[in-house]
């Protein structure tokens, strides 16, 4: 009995104690207080676990997508002046996409959260400040692309925080060479720092506007800042500077380059009237459609080994040199479609050994002997699949596919040879010589029904002795 009550009190002082605390614990608050207090217990540790778990949600700005068994956050062209959150993501990115916002400063510690970050994609934005520790954290980043933005000036101390750093872009960005910039150029021209900022030029003090960071000597740096502005009077024809005859426009300036999912050039409606020169060796993907291209030249994409698409739609495309396709031995698709061809010049498609896709609607092509070596090289390759090669003249041929007009090309050579020969026998005066030298005619075309031009020299010469 003794022992039981014991027990009971024993309760009772529990029960008491557990009464007060919540007392305590809502006091001036109430019974919504305490229940307020619970629910940000639980939101508090929602967010603790949060990060594997999939309570998160993306914010409408961005969608997350997996590719090659990492993530992608694709935030471009969504308005943004900020860095998003690291705790909107329902997993962690491998890689962010804030191409084409607003976003104008970096902060310090504007990365927080994305450690695991490989590749960072910030081009086209309004980006003129980054702080020295806006980069903290990144030490797994591989690739920044920070082009077409509005820097005149970073720190050398931006980049301590990505000793893996291996491609950086820094081109069309308004870069004041001065003095304050020696440190940054300084990391640059280190020998293994190859492919960091290999486009950028200084557009200022006007002495050196154009020249490479990459090729610019340090000493000038600082002795163009102690100058003053004096040294903005230079004369215009000094060495060093660039000269008022313009070439080729500079691929890295005048297109957008994405390296992710895969490496892709974009220069379409950019107003070009050629093909771009410095086109990036990595590049897989070019898109030169809706400009004003009219003729393909040699060694137009000599740099550029690696593509696979070729998009060159709805130019004003009149002619293609022999070579301007050179190189291109890994090419698979290419659009011609909608320009102003009338055929291929002969040579031209030598090297796409791997072209498996070839677009040729929409041009005016020419039923006569010179677009017979697109239909050679086409049944030369049969594993291309080709679409839009239509006769548009002459009026007789209109509509009608250029391998039926080629086909009925050489069936109609040899009847006129045969029909030639009747009249002969009808006449039964004609020159023998004259005959004979008709009859040679009509065995070289059946012999040899490709176009003589495409036929390779002769080992033997038949020479007839009279």
């Amino acid at each position: 009995m003794h022992l039981t009550s014991s027990i009971l009190w024993a309760a009772v002082v529990l029960l008491l104690l557990s009464m007060a605390e919540m007392r305590r614990a809502g006091r001036g608050k109430g019974l919504k207080g305490v229940r307020n207090g619970l629910a940000r217990d639980r939101w508090r540790g929602n967010r603790r676990h949060g990060r594997s778990g999939a309570a998160r949600l993306l914010p409408p700005n961005c969608t997350e997508s997996l590719q090659s068994r990492d993530v992608f956050l694709d935030c471009q062209e969504r308005g943004l002046i900020s860095i998003p959150s690291s705790r909107s993501w329902s997993k962690e990115p491998k890689h962010l996409l804030l191409a084409r916002n607003r976003i104008r400063i970096l902060r310090d510690g504007a990365f927080a959260g994305f450690e695991g970050l490989k590749s960072l994609d910030l081009q086209q934005n309004q980006i003129s400040v980054v702080e020295e520790e806006a980069f903290r954290g990144l030490w797994r980043l591989k690739t920044l692309l920070l082009q077409h933005n509005k820097l005149a000036m970073v720190s050398e101390e931006a980049l301590i925080p990505m000793p893996n750093l291996q491609y950086l872009r820094l081109y069309d960005n308004p870069w004041n060479c001065g003095c304050t910039l020696e440190s940054l150029v300084q990391t640059l021209q280190v020998p293994s720092n190859r492919h960091l900022a290999n486009h950028a030029r200084c557009l200022e003090p006007l002495r050196l506007k154009g020249k490479k960071l990459k090729q610019v000597d340090t000493e000038f740096l600082c002795q163009d800042s102690d100058q003053g502005p004096q040294d903005d009077q230079t004369d215009p024809s000094e060495p060093g500077k660039p000269s008022g005859i313009q070439g080729k426009p500079d691929a890295t300036v005048s297109c957008h380059a994405y390296l992710y999912p895969e490496p892709r050039l974009d220069c379409s409606r950019r107003d070009l009237t050629e093909v771009p020169s410095g086109i990036p060796d990595y590049i897989v993907h070019m898109d030169l459609s809706h400009n004003s291209i009219r003729q393909l030249r040699a060694r137009d994409f000599h740099e550029a080994r690696s593509l696979r698409t070729l998009n060159l739609k709805d130019n004003d495309l009149e002619h293609m040199e022999k070579g301007s396709l050179s190189g291109l031995l890994h090419l698979q698709e290419m659009d011609l479609s909608d320009n102003n061809l009338h055929f291929v010049q002969h040579g031209v498609l030598e090297d796409l050994y791997f072209l498996s896709l070839l677009k040729l609607g929409g041009n005016p092509w020419v039923c006569n002997y010179s677009i017979h070596y697109m239909v050679y090289w086409l049944r030369l390759h049969p594993g291309v699949r080709m679409s839009g090669l239509q006769c548009r003249s002459p009026v007789q041929h209109m509509g009608e596919r250029v391998e039926k007009y080629v086909d009925s090309y050489y069936r109609t050579c040899p009847k006129e040879a045969q029909r030639s020969q009747e009249e002969h026998e009808e006449l039964g005066d004609t020159d023998p010589e004259l005959w004979e030298s008709l009859l040679e005619v009509q065995g070289t075309l059946e012999e040899n029904p490709e176009p003589s031009h495409l036929r390779g020299p002769q080992k033997y010469q038949i020479i007839r002795l009279s």
